[in-house]
């Protein structure tokens, strides 16, 4: 199947380059050049590509997540491609509707399994960019507390002191400080309070 693209790149020797490039493999035809988020969309539905190739970042004018935001809804699939791989900037792509999210320093042939992946409506994301979504993922689950850890939790959540958690948990007042400094830089805090805050807002306590 021959995949049909519209490359939107606000720098025109990028453009060119895409184009070259893409014009190497005889199973994707590129249909149309934007150079802006809006002659993306107006493009995107005027040509109905299998797939638009987007950067985020368009100069003047809507960025890239806002013309994938535009551009998703009508059925055309978007697959980012750009040098930038922050968390908030590939949480605004995907959530805009972005089907992949891909990187330029990828080689050719990643591409072209990213493009043929995209049409298909499958999932396409360069290797750093799935570790930061699972890295996100996880963190969403929450941190990993030990069973002591979350004892100690229950302890502070009823108000004891670390003098009265080691007596309740049999353990020493040096060990009960330990867990709890752990404790603290898990749940990114420094106070009793803020620990227990934390706990009770991720569903932490036993």
């Amino acid at each position: 199947m021959t995949v049909r693209i519209l490359l939107c790149d606000d720098h025109v020797v990028v453009r060119a380059g895409l184009l070259a490039l893409l014009g190497s493999t005889p199973d994707i035809e590129v249909v149309g050049e934007a150079g802006s988020g809006e002659e993306a969309v107006a493009m995107a539905a005027k040509l109905k590509p299998d797939v638009v190739l987007m950067d985020l970042q368009l100069g003047a004018g809507i960025d890239g997540v806002e013309a994938t935001r535009r551009i998703a809804p009508t059925g055309v699939h978007v697959l980012v491609l750009t040098t930038y791989d922050t968390d908030a900037d590939i949480t605004r792509a995907i959530e805009a509707g972005a089907t992949g999210y891909l990187l330029k320093a990828e080689r050719p042939e990643e591409l072209f399994a990213a493009i043929h992946a995209a049409a298909q409506g499958r999932t396409a994301l360069s290797p750093p960019v799935a570790s930061r979504v699972m890295d996100r993922m996880r963190g969403a689950a929450g941190p990993s507390l030990t069973d002591r850890e979350r004892d100690i939790l229950g302890q502070l959540a009823h108000g004891l002191g670390n003098k009265e958690i080691a007596r309740a948990l049999f353990i020493s007042e040096a060990t009960v400080k330990t867990h709890l400094g752990r404790i603290y830089a898990k749940l990114g805090v420094d106070t009793r309070a803020g620990a227990v805050a934390v706990a009770k807002e991720q569903r932490l306590l036993p």
